[in-house]
């Protein structure tokens, strides 16, 4: 049984000694800065797309779940330029998350500041794919029931084509969403807001609320069901420092989606 000391520091957790020190007067300033810009370039910006996708389709006639948003699509008629383009994709992605790094890094907090140091196979197999089926399975159901209701749209997790580099792709996709958010808005977003003075829990809000907002495009459900993944995977960092298993728990998630829908569709009859 947990005890009410145990709840108590997940709910409110101490603030952890500082990988670096706390900055002040034009430094301050100089943070905000780069968090602006790191945000404007990469999930802040998505953020705002979704914003923006969710008020277009709240102003298309009809039901949400009578739309529908399709998560990997073709993005060309030739295939070696389509694949070209989705390693493009992909290394965008990873590229976002190196950035995230570098800046920490020219901070003085290297990967293992932030918890990419050693990979531990076991722990971090073992937590993340513990983390997957704690947020997932709540997650999928969360979504169908978002979807029942009318706040969310139809999730088509890819429209690629029947090719043999498909699955090897969308797996690719799964790992770099997975490596580019866990660094940018976990790792880097809290370790930064953390400098700038603010409290655990505020800084886990923001992380959690800028997850939601880049997944709004999906509806309703989409955002708060990834509040609600950004409020787990957030805390679990805050407590335990290992962003590993939450790259590996996020690829995990994505992985099923969007291989398991690929393999699945046109015999299971709730997928569309």
């Amino acid at each position: 049984m947990i005890s009410r000391a145990t709840l108590a520091s997940w709910i409110r957790p101490a603030s952890p000694e500082p990988a670096a020190p706390p900055v002040t007067g034009s430094e301050r300033r100089g943070l905000w800065i780069e968090i602006t810009i790191v945000l404007l370039v990469t999930f802040g910006a998505s953020g705002l797309s979704g914003l923006l996708s969710l008020s277009e389709s709240l102003l298309t006639p009809g039901n949400l779940a009578d739309q529908a948003v399709a998560l990997n699509v073709s993005r060309a008629e030739n295939q070696v330029i389509d694949v070209a383009r989705q390693l493009l994709g992909v290394v965008k992605l990873l590229a976002w998350g190196a950035l995230g790094l570098y800046l920490l890094w020219r901070s003085g907090m290297g990967p293992s500041s932030v918890g990419l140091g050693r990979f531990r196979r076991r722990p971090d197999l073992t937590q993340g794919v513990g983390l997957a089926a704690l947020v997932g399975l709540p997650g999928l159901g969360f979504y169908l029931l978002a979807r029942a209701v009318g706040a969310n749209l139809t999730v088509v997790p890819s429209t690629i084509g029947d090719h043999w580099w498909r699955l090897p792709t969308l797996i690719l996709w799964a790992i770099a969403n997975s490596g580019a958010e866990e660094v940018l808005v976990v790792a880097y977003l809290i370790t930064r807001l953390r400098q700038l003075g603010w409290s655990e829990n505020s800084s886990l809000l923001a992380s959690a609320v800028l997850r939601g907002t880049y997944h709004l495009y999906q509806g309703f459900g989409g955002g708060l069901g990834n509040v609600a993944m950004g409020l787990v995977f957030g805390r679990y960092w805050q407590k335990t420092g290992r962003l590993w298993p939450l790259v590996i728990a996020h690829a995990t998630i994505d992985s099923v989606a969007f291989v398991g829908y690929a393999v699945l569709r046109g015999h299971v009859g709730w997928i569309p």
